[in-house]
């Protein structure tokens, strides 16, 4: 069904709740339909001005997906009060550090979290209040509905923290209009993914602390659809959801892709509903694709953008997918509508077409900006909104994008985003290591995986189970090293600098590009 232009969630809680009250809005740990979204929202609205939010203050939420983080969520996002979640697979002190950088003032903890919120509090002096998944709902049910001054499109509603290649993560800011502004666009174009049946269903399996998790709670709203919210990743989950809820449309990171193909029930399981499959953070091998257009027998479309542009800002349609093998897979896709790329020099100017240069893009879906962090924000975003991406790649004569290699050191293992400065600064301490060097090597499972590269200080043996244990005491554990070499000496320029690149080049010999 088309929809008029609307670019808060405010405005489509209120289109969906008139036009469609008794259909199902969120299916998990409750289900709800348009009405009591509606509803239940405008109470989280009415509860957070009583407990003196105003607008452009910011809650945290330390859980997994659930049909509690989204409801508040959106009735935060109805008068621009602005969430953070917060990865619940990230170690304790990472966690800390995001909640106290957000300065909220609440903090709601999912099932089983409550302890580990609560086991922070000393350390969190601006949370006022943590509430356990029963206090919210309790709270949220509770409050009597009051009127509220609803938030704008440029307002600010969701910051989902980007680990940084150097120190701390950054928390972008997104407004409204970031979640919203390309929808029309789509539409308008034809595109067929874009358009949506009345009974279709999305499911939100991958974690919302990552724009493809909360993005897609984001578009089943947005589409007027049931969002099937399942607490965490798993292939039976997936399944079940795909059986018993009429799961129609999701995204999955490649290796959650082979994680489905591979598992028993695959075989068994009735995909008829399914429409499309979103991946991305990563190009699907050739023979994934094809085991997966013969098991699930859908669309696929490859997403490719980053938190700061809000998810998508290119895709590779369905028809380039070709399961006999074609140039075009090896491709990142096409801008969407409503969005610019070009690939620019170190000068930036844009390079002649074909060859390689850092892509940068411009859209409404570009980020407001890092929270507080002024400096960074103009080292990512210029004064006219183009946002650099950090990849290097070019673009054919076509307008097809393609990822060459990375400008950053980022390694995408299995979706997830590891920065080698934070691997490197949690093995610095170990007792046995003078100097370490942190890469991404070809994974057949993950796409890449996490090698540390380490010297031993003098007169000191280096066991590296002992760095790998030391590692895992202090990231998170899709940051710990697979995998630990021992050399004499780190490779530098004369400048000091690491020389990741020859690190990385035996691990990578063959191929033609240096991502997986």
């Amino acid at each position: 069904m088309d929809t008029p232009e609307l670019l808060t969630i405010d405005a489509f809680i209120r289109h969906w709740a008139a036009d469609r009250p008794q259909r199902p809005a969120m299916v998990g740990e409750r289900r709800i339909h348009f009405a009591e979204l509606d509803a239940s929202t405008h109470r989280v609205a009415t509860a957070l001005l009583a407990a003196g939010l105003k607008k452009g203050d910011r809650i945290a939420w330390l859980g997994k997906n659930a049909v509690l983080y989204f409801t508040l969520l959106f009735g935060a996002a109805r008068i621009g009060v602005v969430m953070a979640p917060v990865g619940w697979r990230l170690a304790a002190p990472e966690r800390r550090y995001i909640v106290h950088d957000t300065e909220s003032k609440l903090l709601f903890a999912g099932e089983g979290f409550a302890d580990d919120a609560r086991a922070m509090a000393p350390q969190l002096p601006l949370v006022q209040r943590i509430f356990s998944a029963d206090e919210a709902w309790a709270w949220i049910d509770g409050t009597t509905p009051a009127p509220f001054v609803a938030s704008g499109p440029e307002d600010a509603i969701l910051q989902l923290y980007t680990s940084g290649t150097t120190g701390n993560p950054k928390g972008v800011e997104l407004c409204n209009r970031n979640l919203f502004g390309l929808r029309r666009q789509a539409q308008q174009a034809g595109l067929p993914w874009a358009a949506w049946d009345d009974d279709e269903v999305v499911m939100v399996a991958m974690p919302c602390a990552h724009i493809g998790g909360t993005g897609l709670g984001f578009m089943a709203l947005a589409g007027g659809v049931s969002g099937c919210v399942m607490a965490e990743f798993t292939p039976d989950g997936c399944f079940d959801a795909i059986e018993k809820e009429g799961v129609t449309r999701f995204f999955a990171v490649p290796a959650a892709l082979q994680m489905l193909v591979n598992h028993p029930r695959c075989a068994k399981t009735d995909f008829s509903r399914l429409k499309y499959i979103f991946y991305g953070a990563a190009p699907i091998p050739l023979a994934l694709l094809q085991q997966c257009v013969q098991a699930f027998g859908c669309q696929f479309l490859q997403a490719y953008g980053m938190t700061e542009t809000t998810g998508t800002v290119v895709t590779l349609p369905p028809e380039d997918h070709d399961p006999k093998g074609s140039p075009r897979m090896r491709a990142a896709g096409k801008p969407v509508p409503g969005v610019e790329v070009k690939i620019v020099g170190p000068d930036g100017q844009t390079v002649p077409t074909g060859e390689v240069g850092e892509i940068v893009t411009r859209s409404s879906n570009n980020m407001l900006g890092y929270w507080k962090q002024p400096e960074a924000t103009a080292r990512t975003k210029t004064a006219d909104n183009w946002v650099h991406t950090g990849d290097a790649g070019y673009m054919d004569a076509d307008g097809y994008v393609y990822i060459h290699d990375r400008v950053k050191d980022m390694i995408i293992s299995g979706g997830e985003n590891v920065y080698p400065a934070e691997v490197e600064n949690a093995i610095y301490g170990h007792p046995d290591v003078a100097d370490v060097a942190v890469i991404g090597v070809p994974d057949p499972t993950w796409g890449e995986a996490v090698k540390a590269v380490v010297v031993p200080r003098p007169g000191h043996t280096v066991d590296p189970a002992a760095v790998i244990a030391w590692a895992r005491e202090r990231i998170a554990g899709f940051k710990v090293p697979k995998t630990v070499d021992v050399i004499p000496e780190l490779p530098r320029n004369p400048t000091g600098k690491i020389l990741r690149r020859a690190l990385r080049a035996p691990y990578w010999e063959g191929r033609d590009r240096q991502v997986n």
